[in-house]
């Protein structure tokens, strides 16, 4: 991975005797060795692979934004941005019950052709190691690949489009305990892009585009299938979904209005580009819900087909039970008679 280093430093939040959260700031930067690099490079990549993350925007009176901008124009030092910046995680971290303690880990490098600042709290953990004594000695560890307390900033697209709403990105966190209660007010920035709420509109766009074109039901099973196809491909190759892109791959109406045109026309505000979502996509070629003791996934096909469903009785009837589910149906039924 082509990945170079600018500054990277660590701080760390601990609680005191009277389970006070304090920070203990160190007072250099780390120095450039394989050891920093190799880090940094497995959080950048791990970072990158984590899904469902949110997009976001510095506030207007943002203290943080304030500190690096001026780091960036080399009127302070990184040390001071950073210490500063762990000073502020703790003022605001220390708000909340949970208060955790852990490593701040503050990374300014280049990867390919964009700048990113990392800011992100690594949970510390012990193992056991055998030394060359064959001795058994504890060590601490940085757990990496569990990280949820991180944001980055590409400082590429702050700088040059400040009025962007996806320069900085976040892990939304474990269920129950949203970054967003701390980490982005920290930052003090704001929610930007909904990546869900773009998806679930791409999805309405083409439900809609395919009842405003008149299409048979094949042809409509067929179109959400290509959807699927570009959005999940996009998804498995780590890229977003472009509209334009995905309009070109699609054939035009009968009028000649392609699903970009269609889409622009009708104002369903969709961004240029967005990242995939599993979830909503799920929705183009599969029906899913659960509740009650009861959970239902079939092919959006089958409706009509295999599958009917009655509005007036609230009634799905099913036509050919899987041989596994009859199997074990007929037992159950065998053994209560």
């Amino acid at each position: 991975m082509s990945l170079t280093l600018s500054n990277v430093i660590l701080h760390q939040l601990k609680k005191d005797g009277e389970d006070t959260l304090v920070v203990q700031l160190r007072d250099q930067l780390l120095t450039h060795s394989p050891s920093t690099e190799n880090l940094i490079s497995e959080i950048h990549r791990i970072y990158n692979a984590k899904a469902g993350k949110g997009f976001g925007q510095f506030a207007q009176e943002s203290d943080v934004s304030a500190w690096l901008k001026a780091c960036r124009k080399q009127e302070m030092d990184f040390l001071t941005f950073s210490s500063q910046t762990a000073e502020r995680l703790k003022t605001e971290l220390s708000k909340y019950p949970f208060a955790d303690e852990g490593v701040l880990v503050l990374a300014e490098y280049r990867s390919l052709a964009t700048e990113y600042l990392f800011i992100g709290l690594l949970e510390s953990k012990a193992s056991m190691k055998v030394t060359d004594d064959l001795e058994i000695s504890s060590t601490d560890y940085l757990d990496v690949a569990k990280m949820d307390i991180a944001a980055r900033i590409d400082l590429s697209t702050w700088e040059s489009d400040a009025d962007s709403n996806r320069y900085l990105t976040y892990i939304k966190g474990r269920v129950g305990r949203k970054v967003a209660d701390f980490f982005l007010d920290f930052m003090q920035a704001e929610v930007g892009m909904d990546t869900k709420q773009q998806n679930l509109v791409l999805m309405q766009a083409v439900e809609d585009y395919c009842a405003d074109s008149r299409l048979e039901k094949d042809e409509k099973q067929q179109y959400r299938k290509q959807v699927y196809d570009y959005c999940n491909g996009q998804l498995q190759s780590g890229d977003e979904v472009i509209v334009k892109e995905l309009a070109d791959e699609l054939p035009k109406n009968d009028q000649g209005v392609d699903f970009y045109q269609f889409a622009s026309e009708q104002g369903y505000e969709l961004e240029e580009s967005f990242p995939a979502d599993r979830t909503s996509m799920r929705k183009l070629t599969k029906f899913v819900g659960g509740g009650g003791g009861l959970s239902i996934n079939f092919d959006s096909m089958l409706l009509g087909e295999r599958i009917f469903y009655d509005q007036d009785t609230d009634t799905l009837t099913i036509k050919g039970i899987p041989p596994n589910l009859r199997d074990q149906l007929t037992r159950r039924l065998n053994v209560e008679e």
